[in-house]
């Protein structure tokens, strides 16, 4: 396999998910220094997500017209000076501002670079090749706190922010040398209604959820927001099923394969999602820790996930996608359960080993669902399966995260009494059920799904 295509994704994605996480930690001393409230300023992230949830749809046909490889550099041209933009901040409508000109650059990053990798990938390469691309999907969150919290304590925050340039520069300058010139077909023209109703859903219910787990605005306006999306959502259905050339291509779930992954893996990452909001709350509030000592604790899910990638593609040619997808989904809500089992007299070597066991399976369940979705899917439909991947990915961490903070909110509540580390532990055991019930969706795959892509129906002797 070529292995310089998915290394120089990784580079632009990595410097994504970890920026999308690293600025948490550093949201009381940025407020402070633009004259703020850290409540207020949680709008940055939601105004993050939202610009996500608008841009992601029109990711495909945008690679179709312009091209997939230069599409990508533009997009980490753009998250670039959004990353400087944010570093001049000085007040909260600028630095908001700022981070939603960072979405519109990593709206497009993350689902072009999924779609230049399938396209430039043979299918029986696709597993090893997604391995490689998901570890900054994984190691990025993990890494984010700890080097937010060092960056900030150290040095200033503008940083956080600065460090994306030379990241960024050798992103563009590598896909400039190594990144294939692929031939995309012609592009249909705009679903320009597709892509209004489609963006006010995903970004109607996105606001909406980030409003309900990071209380900076009233509930009511994150509840009245979710269903505004929600009838965006409808009239799009129904405008799809009228439209030549929807958006997003909703007749893929026709395809058995692709319906499983995509509802299955978001279910399952509901669950997950969860784990890097609550994970570093529960050691900072009840255990006591330092955000720099949690976060390196935390990290260790990384190393699980860096390891699994030399052995991803031979688990999934001996054992095939169905029988993975359905041990890893079960085994992972598990080890998110576990997670609930944890106190501060729990010895940290324990919590460590827990930590890096889930980091590997998870690590193998992602790499092996971002493959099943384009098992079946024609190179054709490449750029219509992939917005639609990448917009319940956000949906679901989003409905994951919010999860978790009504969860805590409703606890408190309940008790009347500041969060508590039993309160902690409850959340983890509703997410990990909500992840375990993927389960039911991996059962009904068939034994040789995607075998052309795991090379498993070729090993176990069939024709």
């Amino acid at each position: 396999m070529n292995r310089i295509t998915p290394l120089v994704l990784a580079v632009a994605l990595f410097m994504e998910n970890m920026d999308s996480t690293v600025i948490a930690t550093s949201l009381p001393a940025i407020a402070a220094d633009i004259h703020t409230s850290p409540i207020a300023l949680k709008l940055a992230l939601t105004a993050y997500l939202v610009s996500l949830a608008i841009f992601i749809p029109i990711s495909g046909w945008m690679a179709d017209r312009f091209g997939a490889k230069l599409v990508f550099r533009i997009a980490i041209g753009v998250f670039m000076v959004g990353s400087i933009a944010c570093a001049v901040s000085n007040s909260l409508t600028a630095f908001v501002g700022a981070r939603f000109l960072q979405g519109m650059g990593g709206a497009m990053m993350t689902p072009v670079g999924r779609l230049v990798l399938v396209r430039a990938t043979p299918k029986n390469q696709l597993v090893s090749a997604m391995a490689w691309l998901s570890i900054p999907a994984l190691v990025g969150p993990l890494m984010g706190p700890p080097v937010g919290g060092f960056i900030t304590t150290y040095f200033s925050w503008h940083w956080i922010f600065l460090i994306n340039i030379p990241i960024g520069m050798i992103g563009i300058w590598l896909a400039t040398r190594y990144l294939p010139d692929i031939e995309s077909p012609p592009p249909a023209r705009l679903d320009g209604i597709g892509f209004v109703l489609s963006g006010l859903a995903a970004s109607g219910l996105v606001f909406g959820l980030s409003v309900v787990s990071l209380p900076a605005l009233p509930p009511a306006i994150g509840i009245v927001t979710m269903l505004l999306g929600l009838l965006s959502g409808t009239l799009y259905f129904l405008h799809a099923r009228r439209a030549p050339n929807p958006l997003l291509k909703l007749s893929l779930f026709q395809d058995r394969t692709f319906r499983i992954s995509i509802l299955g893996g978001g279910l399952f990452r509901i669950g997950t999602g969860a784990v890097p909001f609550l994970l570093p709350l529960m050691l900072q509030i009840g255990f006591g820790l330092t955000p720099f000592e949690s976060g390196l604790i935390t990290f260790v899910s990384a190393i699980g996930a860096i390891g699994v990638k030399f052995a991803t593609s031979w688990i999934f040619r001996k054992a095939g996608f169905r029988s993975v997808l359905v041990f890893g989904s079960l085994v992972s809500a598990a080890t998110v359960a576990i997670n609930g089992f944890f106190t501060p007299q729990t010895p940290y070597v324990l919590i460590i080993a827990m930590l890096l066991a889930g980091g590997f399976l998870r690590s193998m369940f992602f790499t092996g669902i971002n493959a099943l979705t384009y098992a079946e899917i024609s190179n054709t439909d490449t750029s219509k399966a992939t917005p639609i991947a990448s917009v319940v990915q956000q949906l679901s961490v989003a409905i994951g995260v919010a999860v978790a903070g009504s969860l805590l909110e409703v606890l408190t509540l309940i008790h009347r009494e500041p969060l508590q580390l039993g309160d902690f532990h409850i959340a983890f055991y509703v997410v990990a059920a909500i992840s375990a019930i993927s389960t039911l969706f991996f059962m009904q795959l068939p034994a040789d799904a995607g075998g052309a892509v795991s090379g498993h129906r070729r090993s176990a002797g069939r024709p």
